[in-house]
């Protein structure tokens, strides 16, 4: 348990913000499944394009659990500023500052990760938009520029002076995108130089894992991205393990049935008859990567663009695996 602000996680598992992933539909399945805190999709900070369909979608928190967490983008403090207090306006309680992405579309704006090369310009932006709002404002970093350039600590320090109440750091730095495997000392380092909570990053896929990291990290938390695509029940994995030492047991086919169709739905809602579907195929084919035929079933599954097609088809899918497993008994 630690605070961001007012607001008491009282779970050391949090949901990364992830473009094209943490839309409010999985936002809303996390924090049922136990994530402490589920920080939206990152809204750039250049309010003229609020009006587009991406966008608006990422404004939306009907009916959201609290607090709701909303990531702006962007390298003009101005900018950043009032998209802060437009968000907070919209019913942000926390305004997280993107400085982790290293998406080339983001880095060539002088935005995301490509921030931590010019801390001059770091500095104006956390300290203007602490100022600009009442609630809490969170950052996320990576280590550094490059390899030679890890000032991780450096910016977690800054961080701290400016107001910044809660730290996730990406165990990789800008020019590692995500090569290689994510490295702890960083962060280790950072959370014996400041004294507010840091929230570590970067290929937790397994509750062992977020235990060992929290151990070895002594981080507030561990903030899961990719592996909670498919698996948000992925919190509740790693809440149970931390409480009791003791693996969950993993959810039955029925269980991902009914769970993978209640989001399909939910997509369906969110985006529309045209939208849904589609967004709808990357989100099975992620609840279904380790199942038996799954490759087979995609390949005809994305080619469905009625909402009661795919439904259908999905427990069909079901159906056929529960038969297999019963020949196989």
């Amino acid at each position: 348990m630690f605070n961001i602000g007012p607001h008491i996680i009282d779970s050391q598992a949090v949901l990364a913000p992830m473009a094209g992933v943490t839309d409010l539909p999985f936002r809303r399945l996390c924090m049922r499944f136990g994530a402490g805190l589920a920080v939206s999709e990152m809204v750039t900070s250049d309010v003229n394009l609020w009006n587009s369909r991406k966008s608006s979608l990422r404004l939306v928190h009907d009916d959201e659990a609290n607090p709701r967490a909303v990531q702006i983008a962007g390298g003009d403090p101005e900018m950043l500023v009032q998209a802060a207090r437009l968000n907070v306006e919209r019913g942000a309680q926390i305004i997280d500052i993107n400085m982790g992405c290293p998406a080339k579309k983001v880095c060539k704006k002088a935005a995301g990760s490509a921030l931590l090369a010019n801390e001059t310009l770091v500095a104006q932006i956390l300290t203007a938009v602490v100022a600009a709002v009442d609630v809490p404002v969170t950052l996320k970093i990576r280590t550094g520029p490059d390899v030679d350039q890890k000032n991780g600590v450096a910016i977690a320090r800054m961080a701290e002076q400016s107001g910044i109440a809660a730290l996730a750091v990406h165990g990789r730095t800008r020019a590692c995108a995500f090569r290689g495997q994510a490295e702890y000392d960083t962060i280790a380092e950072i959370v014996q130089a400041i004294r507010i909570p840091v929230l570590a990053n970067g290929d937790i896929e397994t509750p062992e894992q977020a235990q060992s990291v929290l151990r070895y990290t002594s981080a507030s938390a561990v903030m899961i991205g990719r592996a909670a695509q498919g698996r948000p029940w992925i919190f509740r994995e790693i809440n149970h393990f931390l409480n009791t030492g003791q693996r969950l047991a993993a959810p039955t086919l029925t269980e991902i049935q009914q769970l993978l169709c209640e989001h399909i739905a939910a997509l369906h809602r969110f985006y529309g008859t045209t939208m849904g579907p589609r967004i709808a195929r990357k989100h099975v084919g992620w609840y279904l990567k380790t199942q038996p035929n799954e490759e087979a079933f995609r390949k005809t599954f994305n080619q469905i663009e009625c909402a009661q097609q795919q439904h259908a088809s999905v427990q069909n899918y079901f159906e056929q695996l529960r038969l297999n497993e019963d020949k196989a008994a």
